[in-house]
């Protein structure tokens, strides 16, 4: 029964907000679309990161690797045919539309994230057995010769130039669409014995393995699941900004992504969504600021900043390493209503 209920209040959420993003997209100007689409993005690639990082204690660096994968490839599949020539990408294999035909827009996405997963594996087979800071460094590294390769394949990506004029295909209901599809296989996922052994590994390694825990088959399950939603955010993402070079997946997206987290609540996913929305919005306010007193790199310092105080302050990020649901909020009013009533008895 209980079940049900939270069925219904989850559906009755996702269609009022859906009806919220529509009236967005009709009543604001481009501009703020444009940030509430990119936060989206952000939102579903730290989510992703959060399945490794949070839940199964994995400091996974590699994430950006895997969200070029997935932008690069959703971008050669829908390039525009009769674009190809001028765009210096007239010699791209068959197997990538061929000179006369595009994919669309969902198998592209799709595609990209497959791509991004299935490269999971072989990284993940030998860096899933070790731990710590020695994982970290060697997803980082995957990251670093993901990017290589991107700057130098000119063939495929124009080297450091990037590539321009992409279709604009994603909008917020592409976006916010997957970010709930995410949340939906999250909440599953957590709630099944799979979900148990992650976080047994995040709590102890060994004596999860001393309870019978394959910790390489429950380390993979979510390095190869998180791969493939960051596959499809780097397609989102390029769909969305509409140009793209290795650049933007390298070191600043990289730790800028690992902070929202840190600052959200790491383990959390309303945790997620609230520091990479309040980040994300920051950055944008403050843009104009840095540029017009011409100091650069104000956003990362006070990125740093904040990420300093978040750790004196609440080491379990802003949502306190809680999930903010409709009980637990319910739960903090009335426990809040108690103490205030407690007070005026007392004063009384």
């Amino acid at each position: 029964m209980k079940l049900n209920r939270s069925i219904f209040r989850g559906l009755i959420a996702v269609v009022i907000f859906f009806i919220l993003l529509w009236v967005a997209q009709q009543s604001l100007n481009k501009y703020v679309v444009f940030i509430i689409d990119l936060i989206g993005v952000y939102i579903l690639m730290v989510l992703s990161l959060n399945l490794t990082n949070g839940y199964t204690g994995l400091f996974n660096l590699g994430h950006a690797g895997f969200m070029a994968v997935g932008a690069y490839t959703s971008v050669l599949l829908t390039f525009p045919a009769a674009a190809r020539k001028f765009a210096a990408l007239p010699y791209l294999p068959s197997w990538l539309g061929g000179p006369n035909y595009q994919w669309p827009f969902l198998p592209a996405l799709l595609m990209g994230g497959i791509l991004a997963a299935i490269l999971a594996i072989p990284v993940g087979i030998p860096a899933l057995r070790l731990r710590g800071h020695y994982f970290a460094v060697m997803t980082l590294g995957f990251m670093v010769i993901v990017e290589t390769i991107a700057i130098n394949a000119r063939g495929l990506t124009r080297g450091a130039l990037g590539i321009n004029a992409i279709p604009t295909y994603t909008n917020l209901f592409w976006t916010y669409g997957w970010v709930i599809i995410f949340l939906y296989i999250n909440i599953m996922l957590m709630r099944s014995s799979y979900g148990r052994a992650m976080l047994a590994i995040r709590e102890d390694e060994i004596a999860a393995q001393a309870m019978g825990v394959n910790l390489t088959k429950y380390k993979m399950i979510p390095f190869v699941l998180s791969a493939f939603f960051q596959g499809i955010a780097g397609g989102l993402f390029a769909h969305l900004t509409t140009n793209i070079s290795p650049y933007d997946f390298s070191f600043d997206l990289t730790f800028t992504t690992v902070i929202m987290l840190i600052v959200g609540g790491s383990g959390t996913m309303t945790g997620a969504i609230l520091g990479t929305s309040i980040l994300t919005a920051l950055s944008f306010a403050l843009k104009p600021i840095e540029e017009g007193l011409r100091l650069y790199g104000l956003i990362e310092l006070i990125y740093s900043a904040l990420l300093i105080l978040v750790m004196i302050k609440w080491p379990l990020g802003m949502s306190g390493g809680n999930e903010w649901t409709f009980d637990y909020i319910a739960r903090k009013l009335r426990l809040k209503k108690e103490d205030r009533i407690e007070a005026v008895s007392l004063e009384t």
